[in-house]
């Protein structure tokens, strides 16, 4: 007898259905143990399952809700340029629904022969790598024949197989609109910095009115006053010529001569004219400073000497401010600069202005500016002995529009308009505190080539 027979005759049926010889407790025990652990495992794949399913709905929804509110166009196309998915933009655009597009050819979209054709070459021949703002014809609902700007992205399985295509695009007259709207913003943005510019020019040359005037006074008084001592000498040539021309005596002649005193006149006639010449240029010399100062901003590259300009900026702002503001100058006689004379002089104006707005309460208000060369560079330090800035002001004194002033008193542009000069003519603009007190602006500039 085998060992399968003695099996057989030892598992054998007894009277009760079901019921066999040789099977003992343990082992019904251990088979029950068996199923529960079976059981609980299906119990937790069913979780799992469960969880899964969950977050797969999640990810499909929140792809659905993506697609749904693009305002770009979207298709999803297998390798032959059959659709498989689309978005509602691609359906409104169209006017055909999802189980109408999925099936057809993506290139059934295009709006004539000439584009689709276009299309399968494009698709053909770059789909591997993409197409990108490829402007094609679509068909819109209305019949239209409406640009649209192309870009084909292949999608890959993850073993990177390819599937297929990503096709989005966006109407050409959006873009342009777009474009439009944001070109205009930019003119709009220009147009109003130019009149702010402006206007702080303006502001500026208000407040220094009565120093220009008082600048402007002294060589017209002097012309003035030249003028008026040539009228009496005019006179007297005349009726000395008038005697002359009469034919009256020699005798008579010579003691007209010395009445009028003639030679003494012809003496004083060189320094006349020449002082009245002086005082002239001098008032067209400073009526041109204040043409470039007020006037709008120019892309000038011309030579200019610095320290003239500091000068007549501390002459122009010093005449309206009170007469303790000392003003200390250690300038060398010349630093030659290249760029606009106008431009650099609103600089120099501004830092007197704000240097005396920012001594002005104290006792003996004073600024210092000393200009130092080195190398190739020119320096220029304005020390006040006001309070100084605050220290969590110090990186937001150059910020368009940022001012410590009283409302009215200030528009928070200038120093932000000096540190752009400042930057055209390739040089810097620093502040900090002196140990001593006072604010310090420092200005680096590039001295002109081939001095």
């Amino acid at each position: 007898m085998t060992a399968s027979d003695k099996n057989r005759a030892t598992l054998q049926q007894t009277g009760h259905p079901g019921e066999l010889f040789g099977v003992g407790e343990e082992m019904w025990m251990d088979v029950i143990h068996k199923m529960d652990e079976v059981y609980s495992d299906l119990l937790q794949y069913e979780v799992a399952l469960e969880e899964k399913n969950a977050k797969l709905e999640e990810s499909q929804q929140f792809i659905l809700s993506v697609l749904t509110s693009m305002s770009d166009i979207l298709v999803v196309c297998g390798r032959n340029g059959m659709i498989e998915e689309v978005n509602r933009s691609l359906e409104d655009f169209t006017g055909h629904d999802l189980a109408s597009l999925r099936g057809t050819l993506v290139f059934d979209l295009f709006a004539d022969e000439a584009s689709r054709a276009q299309a399968r070459q494009l698709f053909a021949r770059f789909g591997d790598q993409g197409v990108h703002d490829c402007e094609l014809p679509l068909l819109a609902k209305d019949g239209r024949a409406v640009p649209v700007s192309i870009n084909c992205t292949p999608r890959f399985n993850a073993v990177g197989k390819s599937m297929g295509m990503v096709v989005t695009g966006r109407p050409v007259g959006e873009l342009r609109r777009a474009y439009q709207a944001l070109r205009q913003a930019h003119d709009d943005l220009k147009r109003t910095q130019q009149q702010l510019l402006h206007a702080e020019k303006m502001a500026s040359l208000g407040r220094l009115v009565a120093g220009v005037a008082h600048e402007l006074n002294n060589p017209i008084s002097f012309i003035l006053g030249n003028v008026h001592a040539l009228k009496r000498y005019a006179e007297r040539l005349g009726r000395y010529l008038n005697a002359i021309h009469a034919g009256v005596p020699q005798t008579r002649i010579e003691a007209l001569r010395a009445e009028l005193r003639i030679d003494r006149l012809l003496g004083d006639l060189p320094p006349l004219i020449e002082g009245t010449i002086e005082g002239a240029e001098r008032t067209r010399d400073i009526v041109d400073g204040l043409k470039r100062f007020s006037a709008i901003d120019r892309d000038e590259q011309q030579r200019f000497n610095l320290t003239e300009v500091i000068e007549r900026a501390v002459r122009w702002v010093s005449k309206g401010t009170r007469d303790n503001f000392r003003i200390r100058l250690e300038l060398p006689p010349q630093i030659p600069i290249v760029g606009s004379p106008g431009q650099m002089q609103q600089v120099m104006m501004n830092l007197v202005q704000n240097a005396w707005d920012a001594v002005a309460q104290c006792a003996a208000p004073t600024l210092d500016i000393v200009a130092n060369i080195r190398n190739d560079h020119a320096q220029v330090r304005f020390h006040d002995n006001g309070p100084g800035v605050d220290d969590k002001h110090l990186a937001h004194v150059f910020d368009p529009f940022f001012t410590t002033k009283a409302v009215g008193q200030g528009t928070g542009l200038g120093l932000a308009i000096s540190y752009g000069i400042i930057e055209r003519h390739h040089g810097r603009i620093t502040v900090s505190n002196h140990p001593d007190g006072g604010a310090v602006f420092v200005i680096d500039l590039p001295l002109a080539t081939g001095t």
